[in-house]
């Protein structure tokens, strides 16, 4: 009787402990996350002037004291949790008990991208507690998360529509860097892959920024944003064929040809191949290895290609529609005392305007084609064609005195006003064995180079005047030892 009595007890002990557990566990801590509203996060897109990257996660919590923090914590690509990525907003609990909250969130701009992340959301307490893993609208909790950082367009082989190699070889289609013309390019963005695709069809396997093409076809690079893809990022298409002794190189010319000379030039552009090598007039041009070469000079340009084992070579005989000019002056002229030089200007500019420079400053008056000089100092001339071609050349000289080269002399004052506002270094000290050092009155270095190369031109005091009287510095060192001293610049 006894035994019986002892085993009664000892299973209603059990059945309290069992109750006593479930009570407990009805208030545990815990997170339920409610099913997104969207099937995937594909963030980038530009809206109202500004990259969109903000989504909402709805989650209700049990038995959290008030201040709890909570955020929406991103997986890595795969969809697990063992490397994670916290979004950028958290929420603080405002009130312990049952709750619900709504975070606001946005994914890191340098994600990489993936079909396979998941979110959660995240407890930090002193034992972080979480949840399962959110549901997107097609109830499914592993979904497409990316971050577009490119959302354009954009070109590959140099924009050419066509392109050719030889049978038997290959050709590598390459995605375009970003130029003046075309300012961003996805080559900008590290994190990106690509897809290729030859006839509309996906080529497997190739995912980088350049594809090397054995096959004629019609190809086009897209950019893979996996669940996010917008066929609207991808590549112009290029018509790629095969020739059994090379292709027929052509050349053309960004401006025409006859083109008008100016800024950087015109930019040459050659049928696409595998390695180039430009010449003009029969001559090497050394460096000039890329598709396109950029001139502002006339003449019989030619490249010869190299189209992956078959060799072809193209030309164009380019001219300008400017205008040529000379001047009968030398870089470089001494006056005699009391001399005066007429320099002139010969050019076959249509309607052509001049304008003669001393020291940096236009010379009033001084509107023909010829000037005559009686002072020292640096000198330019530009000619300027405003019909037609419109454009302009310049033509650079230095007049100095017979004392010049006689003084010994190292001056300490630079007068500014004056017609030769340098400092004129004495020709003695214009040699290779010659160390020219001058320094601000802040010990900032301001010159450093050898005396052969010194133009007082280059060392005008001008541009550096912001105070009264400023002071420089120099230190001058030869074979014959050093020499230290000032320069002070006065009006």
């Amino acid at each position: 009787m006894i035994q019986k009595t002892t085993l009664f007890f000892t299973k209603l002990l059990i059945l309290f402990s069992i109750i006593l557990c479930a009570e407990s566990n009805m208030y545990a801590q815990t997170i339920v996350p409610q099913q997104l509203g969207y099937p995937r996060i594909c963030a980038g897109l530009i809206v109202a002037g500004k990259p969109f990257n903000e989504y909402n996660a709805t989650f209700s919590y049990v038995d959290f004291p008030a201040g709890t923090v909570f955020e929406v914590e991103l997986s890595n690509e795969v969809g697990n949790f063992t490397t994670t990525h916290a979004t950028t907003t958290v929420k603080v609990v405002d009130n312990p008990g049952l709750q619900q909250q709504t975070i606001t969130f946005a994914i890191p701009t340098d994600l990489k991208g993936s079909d396979t992340y998941s979110l959660r959301v995240k407890a930090l307490t002193s034992t972080p507690s979480y949840s399962i893993k959110f549901k997107n609208s097609q109830d499914l909790n592993i979904f497409p998360i990316y971050y577009r950082t490119f959302v354009d367009s954009f070109f590959i082989n140099n924009k050419s529509a066509t392109a050719s190699f030889c049978a038997g070889g290959s050709m590598t289609l390459a995605i375009d860097a970003a130029t003046a013309e075309t300012p961003s390019s996805p080559l900008a963005f590290t994190n990106l892959k690509y897809k290729w695709f030859k006839d509309d069809v996906l080529i497997a396997g190739q995912s980088g920024t350049t594809l090397v093409v054995n096959t004629a076809g019609v190809y086009f690079a897209q950019i893979d944003y996996g669940g996010c893809l917008d066929e609207n990022f991808s590549s112009n298409r290029v018509t790629v064929s095969s020739s059994a002794g090379g292709s027929a190189v052509t050349i053309t010319s960004s401006l025409g040809n006859p083109f008008c000379a100016g800024g950087t030039g015109t930019v040459l552009t050659a049928t696409s191949g595998n390695k180039y090598q430009w010449k003009k007039d029969g001559v090497v041009i050394a460096g000039a290895t890329n598709r396109t070469y950029s001139t502002n000079e006339s003449g019989v340009y030619s490249v010869d290609i190299d189209f992956g084992g078959c060799n072809a070579t193209g030309s164009i005989n380019l001219s300008s529609n400017g205008f040529d000019a000379s001047i009968d002056v030398a870089d470089s002229y001494q006056l005699k005392e009391g001399e005066t030089l007429n320099v002139s200007v010969t050019t076959d500019a249509s309607a052509p305007t001049f304008e003669w420079f001393l020291n940096g400053n236009l010379i009033s008056g001084a509107s023909s084609s010829s000037y005559s000089i009686s002072v020292r100092g640096q000198y330019k001339v530009k000619i300027s064609q405003a019909s037609g071609c419109v454009a302009t050349k310049e033509f650079s000289f230095r007049i100095t005195s017979e004392t010049d080269s006689k003084t010994s002399v190292i001056p300490n004052v630079v007068k500014l006003g004056g017609m030769y506002p340098y400092w004129n270094l004495p020709d003695e000290y214009k040699t290779d064995a010659t160390k020219i050092i001058i320094l601000s009155s802040n010990g900032d270095v301001i010159y450093d180079d050898i005396g052969s190369n010194y133009d007082p031109e280059l060392n005008s005091f001008i541009k550096d005047y912001k105070n009264v009287n400023p002071v420089y510095y120099y230190v001058i060192k030869s074979d014959s030892g050093e020499k230290k001293g000032s320069i002070t610049v006065i009006k």
